[in-house]
């Protein structure tokens, strides 16, 4: 498992726009920018733009993560953990967000399990989404958002660790939170969107 996470939303057309040898370059740079980024104070949010001279791009900060994936990942186990006692239909509309995000699916190890974004090529561990594909993940939050307090109680129950990542409820909604803001915001822009573990 990777460490480290990078999350950014992308000015899709910039990228269409340039010719296709430069593509993978441009990606490349907004990904592992040679300056590293001044985060110094930012607790969550934005960081326009995510690397110099690159306004078509920004990267998110997540809440107490630190840029690690692992906060990612034990919300993912710990929603596998407790989906079982929430509501199905608010079950659905998580497995469906989740899944497209964070976690492996109900599906996992069957390699008939659909894939949820687009895997770019030259960059095996990223998931992008055009923009095209944005708004069915913001209408799954949209869905979800309002009906996060349901989970308070499966998850202290069945989802929470005593130590490490995912202790308490706020921490696994914060997440959540994060993401709905994530995917709000790129399709505000009408944007693209990579996740990139490493």
């Amino acid at each position: 498992m990777g460490v480290d996470i990078t999350v950014l939303i992308i000015d899709w057309e910039h990228i269409e726009e340039a010719p296709p040898d430069q593509r993978m370059g441009l990606l490349e740079d907004a990904l592992y920018p040679e300056d590293d980024w001044d985060l110094e104070g930012l607790e969550r949010g934005w960081v326009w733009p995510s690397a110099p001279g690159a306004p078509w791009v920004a990267r998110y900060e997540f809440y107490r993560t630190l840029g690690s994936f692992k906060p990612h990942f034990w919300a993912g186990e710990a929603w596998e953990k407790f989906r079982d006692f929430v509501d199905p239909g608010l079950r659905a509309t998580l497995d469906g967000f989740l899944s497209a995000l964070i976690w492996d699916g109900p599906d996992r190890g069957n390699d008939a399990a659909p894939v949820h974004g687009l895997v770019l090529c030259g960059l095996e561990t990223s998931l992008a989404y055009p923009p095209q594909a944005v708004p069915a993940l913001v209408q799954l939050w949209a869905d979800a958002a309002p009906r996060l307090e349901e989970l308070r109680d499966p998850f202290a129950i069945h989802g929470a660790r005593p130590e490490g990542w995912m202790k308490t409820f706020d921490e696994f909604a914060d997440l959540l939170r994060d993401w709905g803001e994530v995917v709000g915001e790129a399709n505000r822009r009408r944007w693209g969107l990579i996740k990139e573990v490493q």
